[in-house]
């Protein structure tokens, strides 16, 4: 791995381990990337595959060691469907379809996930309990309602933007009701 892309697995992990700080064990996270503007690119236009294998490596590495679950969000062309483990998919019944991602239908990120999963499965949708999004891919779609926004000083993968979300339950009940501490 050369030392820009050893410094994007790091600077990919640290997101992943703020993050997580508000994500219980077996959650669930989402990696919405872009490795064209992780490179300096414009989205969609100068797509790296051995850098979505980086990054999708950072991914799944850290989401291991801190023992949450992780999925991979691919691009428009499969209709930002996730790859995770199969394991995952069943756990949570989500609704599996066929397909393969490569680089240029999926997205460099996804095709590296899918390669790098022991057991690759394409979920259609999920409701997951935090998300990265590296580039502005749109992850938005694919976190549990009520999304809370999380900023990291410094935020960035490469030269891409980064926001990140958590989930937290609705509160329900109005003016009289009373809620836990989170």
């Amino acid at each position: 791995m050369t030392e820009m892309y050893e410094e994007i697995y790091r600077q990919l992990s640290d997101c992943v381990r703020y993050l997580c700080a508000h994500v219980k064990k077996g959650g669930v996270v989402v990696l919405g990337c872009s490795t064209s503007e992780v490179a300096g690119g414009h989205i969609g236009h100068d797509s790296v595959p051995e850098l979505g294998e980086t990054l999708a490596r950072a991914m799944l590495d850290t989401c291991r060691e801190l023992g949450v679950d992780a999925a991979v969000q691919c691009c428009e062309h499969l209709n930002r469907a996730l790859v995770m483990e199969q394991s995952t998919l069943t756990r949570l019944g989500l609704q599996q379809v066929n397909v393969m991602p490569v680089p240029k239908a999926g997205g460099s990120t996804g095709a590296g996930a899918y390669k790098l999963f022991a057991h690759p499965a394409m979920a259609q949708s999920i409701q997951a309990d935090a998300a990265i999004d590296v580039g502005d891919t749109l992850v938005g779609m694919h976190i549990r309602p009520v999304a809370v926004p999380l900023r990291m000083e410094g935020a960035k993968v490469g030269q891409a933007h980064v926001v990140m979300a958590y989930s937290r339950f609705p509160n329900i009940g109005g003016a009289r009701a009373q809620y836990p501490e989170p």
